[in-house]
């Protein structure tokens, strides 16, 4: 069986054909060259064209096809994987009605306050399982506080990897995993709070109806179907956000398994089978691709806004016209700890595990006549392995503390600094793997349209590529990250 996964990022739109029956990639395609830009046209605010989206998913769809060399008419199943938390309004017709407010945008974190403050700590922590936030219900209230002439014609409100699918196949739906990252969902009632939407004055028809992350959700409408030159009628049969999906990608399913990704953004995600909730709610809880009535599984997902977006700010602004290979290699002639120049990440909006504060990006300890270039390059990575040891402390309180954490061998986990850094200050041994979100996403497609007779089934083939353990010298690297803790909590105390 061959499918195609379609990953829906902030800065890369990718595409994979996938052998279900080798267990291999056959290609990859992403579009388009140079990141996709994310509109701000006030402070605190994120921006993306869903248009924009559709247009690149359809570029990377048709590379990618014509790259594997197989008949499009081979292909039988489509997957999708999407930014997390976005917002996208939808007139009847389907035309968005603004840009989509994405994952990283902060405009709406005191209108999340708001909204807690209705619903009471108790129902929160109990029933949502997180604070409403900066997270797509709390974005949609914004909307329709601020913006009431364009709420007024809203006729459904998307995920990304909703309005993708939509477009793909004319059905608009979604899951209950992605109600859960909206902030949607009554965990304990298993079903759309409605004390939320009433707290909000939103009315539940705005939202999309309901379908399993795997399983047929719509099939290739003709039209677009002879665009991109595959088979009409093919089904999407697998749907998830970027982090559940990177964790499933990894194989981490079951409980105390714990997955991680450093893109534009770092996440550790760890599944659990306990309705918990952090207690200041710097992590959260959504529902794992694989959760039932039955047995439940949940991802508790630890957030960083500011991480590679750092990597990316300094290739674009200091980096010379380096590629982030070089800049890695000259990242390793540092030694750990940077000499004393330190950089805390923070600089892409606010951060969930600091409660939502936005204390900016900042270097400290330079000096002029010590530091160079590939001092600010280490100093960085170094900044987002603390940032990760920072939230993964917060992590412990919810009852997740891995032994083993799996990643892709992508992003900043390509970095010999930024991973032997995590490995070294969170004590844990890190392992690699051949995968990615779009592969994930094929993978998804060929199990939901039933070729795999189950997970373990699906997964027999993905072989680890490489381990990092925390180096015998890992003292260093530990005292740097606690001089850099000390730093960022006495900003903290004075935000």
């Amino acid at each position: 069986m061959i499918t195609i996964g379609i990953d829906i990022g902030s800065s890369f739109i990718k595409a994979s054909v996938y052998d279900a029956a080798a267990g291999c990639t056959l290609s990859k395609a992403s579009a388009p060259d140079t990141e996709m830009p994310i509109r701000a046209e006030h402070r605190d605010w994120a921006e993306q064209s869903p248009g924009m989206w559709w247009d690149y998913a359809r570029k990377a769809v048709i590379e990618a096809v014509r790259h594997s060399k197989v008949p499009a008419t081979d292909i039988s199943a489509i997957g999708i994987t999407y930014q997390m938390h976005g917002l996208v309004c939808l007139d009847l017709q389907g035309n968005p009605l603004r840009p989509s407010i994405i994952w990283c945008d902060s405009r709406a974190v005191e209108t999340g306050k708001m909204l807690a403050a209705k619903l009471g700590d108790d129902y929160c922590r109990n029933h949502l399982l997180n604070s409403p936030g900066n997270f797509t219900a709390s974005k949609l209230t914004w909307v329709k506080e601020n913006e009431p002439a364009i709420f007024d014609k809203i006729h459904r409100i998307m995920l990304p990897g909703d309005y993708i699918a939509f477009k793909l196949t004319g059905e608009m739906n979604t899951t209950v995993s992605g109600l859960s990252e909206g902030i949607f969902w009554d965990f304990p009632g298993n079903r759309v709070s409605e004390e939320l939407l009433r707290s909000s004055a939103i009315s539940g028809d705005l939202l999309s109806s309901v379908i399993p992350t795997f399983g047929e959700q719509g099939r290739l409408m003709p039209a677009i179907a002879q665009e991109l030159g595959l088979k009409p009628g093919i089904p999407v049969t697998y749907r998830a956000g970027d982090q559940p999906n990177n964790a499933f990608s990894l194989n981490v399913l079951n409980p105390g398994e714990v997955a991680a990704t450093a893109g534009t953004s770092g996440v550790v995600y760890g599944v659990t089978d306990r309705m918990i909730a952090d207690s200041l709610y710097r992590v959260n809880t959504f529902l794992h691709v694989n959760h039932s009535a039955e047995t439940n599984r949940l991802g508790v997902l630890l957030c960083i806004n500011g991480t590679g977006i750092l990597n990316s700010w300094l290739r674009k602004n200091t980096g010379g016209g380096l590629d982030y290979s070089k800049m890695n290699e000259a990242a390793l002639q540092i030694p750990a700890g940077s000499e004393g120049l330190m950089i805390v990440p923070f600089g892409n909006g606010a951060e969930r595990m600091l409660q939502n504060q936005e204390t900016g990006c900042q270097v400290v300890g330079l000096n002029f006549n010590r530091h160079t270039q590939a001092h600010l390059f280490r100093a960085a990575q170094e900044g987002i392995a603390y940032a990760f040891r920072y939230g993964m402390d917060a992590m412990k309180e919810t009852g997740i503390s891995p032994s083993v954490i799996r990643a892709g061998n992508a992003n900043m986990f390509l970095s010999p600094v930024f991973r032997q850094t995590l490995a070294d200050v969170t004590g844990v041994c890190i392992d690699l793997y051949e995968t990615d979100g779009s592969i994930g996403a094929a993978r998804g497609a060929a199990i939901g349209a039933g070729y795999y007779s189950g997970f373990k089934d699906a997964f027999v083939q993905m072989k680890r590529t490489r381990v990092i353990e925390p180096s015998s010298g890992r003292s260093a690297s530990v005292e740097a990250y606690h001089r850099w803790k000390s730093l960022l909590d006495k900003t903290l105390k004075s935000a």
